[in-house]
């Protein structure tokens, strides 16, 4: 499971290098996930533009990325084609998360914010 990293002004920008996230590579994401966010930033961006698709242990290995940083951190989405966004409303997962179009407008909220 390739994932990208950087710091954006403070929060952590990870992008999924993968067109997939299913039972396959879940536990390998989940894995990858607490190891990117072993850090001291309090929001993560995560941009699943190049995701075209998650199953049910895809998502939980999502929830369980957002779950592992506790309630002090904040995990947003950014992204999402259409196959993964209709899961996330399916599911109502997309009242859970903050899902912004593009990892750019995920990062220009967060500096309207500061």
């Amino acid at each position: 499971m390739e994932l990208a990293a950087e710091d954006r002004g403070g929060a952590l920008l990870i992008s999924v290098m993968e067109d997939r996230i299913d039972a396959v590579v879940a536990i390998q994401f989940r894995d990858r996930m607490r190891e990117e966010t072993a850090t001291a930033h309090r929001r993560v961006v995560l941009d699943l533009s190049r995701v075209a698709f998650v199953d049910s242990s895809g998502l939980g290995a999502i929830v369980g990325a957002m779950k592992q940083l506790g309630k002090e951190r904040r995990m947003d989405l950014a992204g999402l084609t259409i196959n993964v966004a209709k899961v996330f409303r399916l599911t109502r997962m997309d009242t859970v998360f903050t899902i912004f179009d593009t990892a750019m407008a995920a990062m220009d909220h967060d500096a309207d914010a500061a």
